[in-house]
């Protein structure tokens, strides 16, 4: 799977850009500021019909225009894929397949599969367990149809139940059989949610593993934890267990929306012990296991986004992170960087085809 070529119009600060892509490695070069995220991002938008950085698809329109623009023209198992997806202010988006609408837009994810590492991947570490709870179904939602799908409607039920438990409490009245309907529903799409991400960890953990000592030398040992309240007890003991304090709080207190990962070195938790080095190896770790486990997973290599990792990285993570991604079993990849010639001189070292963009105030140039 790659990109061969992106279009934008009126996304973010580009008013209008045109890019013909290296199906190999791709580098976005330029000063702070000047939109290279940006391109990455509209990469990122056309996989998952969503933005990386901004939940506000509104806010993704240039500034004083009506409509935004993403067209990708993809190459996949040598079969030609266009995806375009449109945006006007106060309408639904539109996400097309080969000129075809979508009328779920759940269906489109997992066609692109794709990898995006960060320098905001820290938050992983140092945020709550929602966005932990993503990092999970972004991954499993790519490859498990079903899982997107029972995600989605267990979100629909929970909410429905919340709803209800402030009802039973503004009413003052309660409905043991109205209750019970939801539980069958939270049950029902939760359990398969519970079952996948199980496994999915089971599986994930020695890839990431692996790339760990690849990366820290084999210095420490480092592990990760699923955290669930389904690993005690049923799903239906839960709900009955924790029925009185739902009516207390007004809210479920217990389920798969409760989930957590927990990051370990050693049998220490990575949070609270972990170095600055040790947390950005974590990291790179987590998402270098990610890529790999999709293509084990989709028969496909993803596309892989690295945004201003010389940013967050020091040299030598960098180089073994360059050694990595340079092999074949990676697929596409777009690099950020603040130095113009950096990442060429890296690339025509290491004698791997790439191509290079300048970035500047919104237009891109090729770099020769």
């Amino acid at each position: 799977m790659y990109l061969k070529k992106l279009q934008l119009l009126n996304f973010k600060n580009y008013e209008e850009a045109s890019l013909s892509l290296s199906p190999q490695i791709n580098c976005f070069l330029g000063n702070n500021g000047q939109g290279k995220t940006n391109l990455l991002d509209a990469i990122y938008y056309l996989s998952f019909s969503k933005s990386f950085f901004n939940p506000i698809d509104s806010q993704l329109i240039r500034d004083e225009e009506a409509f935004m623009t993403l067209t990708g023209e993809f190459n996949r198992e040598n079969e030609q894929e266009k995806i375009h997806i449109g945006l006007k202010k106060g309408q639904k988006k539109q996400v097309k397949r080969n000129k075809k609408v979508y009328e779920k837009i759940a269906d489109h994810i997992g066609l692109i599969p794709l990898v995006m590492i960060s320098p905001s991947d820290s938050l992983l570490i140092i945020e709550g367990s929602e966005i932990r709870r993503k990092f999970l179904d972004l991954i499993i939602s790519q490859y498990n149809r079903r899982y997107l799908d029972d995600l989605i409607q267990y979100n629909k039920a929970l909410s429905q139940r919340n709803r209800l438990l402030k009802k039973f409490m503004e009413v003052r009245r309660f409905e043991e059989e109205s209750l019970s309907i939801w539980d069958e529903q939270l049950i029902n799409y939760g359990e398969p949610v519970f079952e996948a991400r199980s496994q999915f960890i089971v599986e994930f953990l020695p890839l990431f593993q692996k790339y760990y000592q690849f990366i820290s030398g084999n210095k420490e040992q480092v592990s990760l934890d699923y955290i669930s309240q389904l690993n005690d007890a049923s799903f239906s003991d839960n709900l009955l267990n924790s029925r009185d304090k739902d009516r207390r709080l007004t809210y479920t207190s217990t389920g798969i929306h409760k989930d957590d990962l927990g990051f370990n070195l050693g049998d220490k938790p990575l949070k609270k012990f972990g170095s600055q080095g040790q947390q950005k190896t974590f990291l790179l770790s987590l998402k270098l296991a990610q890529a790999e486990f999709l293509k084990d997973h989709k028969k496909n290599a993803p596309i892989l986004l690295l945004d201003d990792i010389y940013d967050k990285l020091d040299e030598e993570r960098v180089a073994k992170l360059m050694t990595v991604v340079q092999k074949d079993w990676f697929g596409q990849v777009f690099i950020s960087d603040t130095h113009l010639d950096r990442l060429p001189s890296l690339f025509n070292e290491l004698k791997v085809e790439f191509k290079a963009f300048a970035i500047e105030k919104g237009e891109v140039k090729d770099v020769k």
